[in-house]
């Protein structure tokens, strides 16, 4: 199959596709004097990508080309959308045999630059003190480049991405432990619109790295809320967290593939509620049963059908909270349905002992199993 990018808007390439694009027209470059205004490169599934070129300069007393490749996410939302990945090519027929950086010198050397993140901690699939250009973009660029390199030619290829600090403040890298900047992704080098499974995928290292660092109790939680007062209340360290967003089902699968024995389910009423009834997709968007939920619980312990049916029409679970507050049974209904979230989770992830905080948004503990 072929994806022109010149032309398909829909799907856009990810950065493992912009190295790669722009380590073959630097090396194509240097070797044949011609600066190409797009390449043709094939993925690990043996697909061809069209990608655009957005610059290329030749250094030629280093022997060097430094080309830019525009990041382009397609339909989909990305905030690496239109960045430069900005890829510099040195050809040697004299490299010496020795292994930089996790390189093996098998005659294509990958290094990271300016922007790309170096992985600090153990779990990932980089080891510790190498940059954060993951297997299968370092596989790709490889085979590409491969078909160019005659039998004694050596080529580095350093990969660069200018706004890349900057960028991964607003990724999950500072929890993975990977400072400095950006990582180089991408499994097939294809983004698909608003890809669920692309983002899912990124979220599943956390479990890596927390065992990675010895811990056998996970905490899982929806996002910021869970691990800001999980951190409080539970004394939780960074590596412990496991930040799941909406995807409660893949990630408990996850967790349940890697071998873990133990979860504390951590997190804001309005997401926790739904595990009571079995929603493991908690996006509003998906399903949205919070006020049935709490509705069904308060009552076992109001009889008031006006309160149930205002507990039935609020327009937010902090009302309901407030609702329940007042009739002074607020405890009662959240630590029945916490418990109802350990039976329905053990039930379905049978080996992983489960437990079950939830909290308001100012972090006060409602109920718990």
């Amino acid at each position: 199959m072929e994806y022109d990018f010149r032309r398909e808007k829909k799907f856009g390439y990810t950065t493992g596709s912009c190295a790669t694009a722009g380590a073959y027209a630097g090396l194509y470059c240097l070797k044949e004097g011609i600066k190409l205004d797009h390449v043709e490169i094939i993925n690990c599934k043996n697909e061809t990508l069209i990608i655009p070129i957005e610059k290329i300069e030749i250094d030629k007393t280093n022997n060097k080309s430094i080309v830019t490749v525009k990041k382009f996410a397609g339909e989909d939302i990305d905030i690496t959308n239109g960045i430069d990945i900005v890829v510099e090519v040195e050809l040697s027929k004299n490299m010496e045999n020795e292994k930089i950086n996790g390189n093996n010198n098998d005659g294509v050397i990958i290094l990271g630059g300016q922007g790309i993140g170096t992985v600090t901690k153990d779990g990932l699939q980089i080891k510790k003190g190498e940059p954060a250009i993951n297997p299968k973009p370092r596989e790709m660029i490889k085979n590409n480049l491969s078909r160019l390199l005659d039998e004694n030619e050596k080529v580095v290829v350093k990969i660069s991405v200018p706004k890349g600090e900057e960028l991964a403040k607003k990724t999950l890298n500072p929890k993975l432990g990977i400072v400095g900047g950006i990582s180089i992704l991408g499994t097939t080098g294809i983004v698909r619109p608003m890809s669920n499974e692309a983002y899912r995928e990124s979220l599943v290292p956390q479990i890596d790295v927390a065992l990675a660092n010895g811990y056998k109790n996970l905490i899982f939680t929806p996002g910021n809320i869970g691990t800001k007062y999980a951190k409080i209340h539970l004394n939780a360290n960074d590596d412990q967290i496991v930040e799941v967003s909406n995807f409660w089902g893949y990630m408990l699968d996850k967790a349940a593939e890697k071998g873990v024995k133990e979860i504390t389910i951590f997190g804001h009423s309005g997401k926790i509620v739904k595990l009571a009834e079995g929603i493991f997709d908690t996006h509003s968007k998906v399903s949205d049963a919070r006020n049935e939920i709490l509705t069904a619980y308060s009552c076992m312990y109001i009889n008031e059908k006006e309160i149930l049916e205002k507990i039935l029409y609020s327009n937010t679970t902090e009302e309901i909270i407030y609702i329940l507050n007042e009739k002074k049974i607020l405890n009662k209904v959240f630590n029945r349905i916490a418990e109802r979230v350990v039976e329905r989770l053990s039930s379905r992830w049978e080996g992983i002992t489960f437990n079950c905080i939830i909290i308001d948004m100012k972090g006060n503990i409602l109920g718990r199993c």
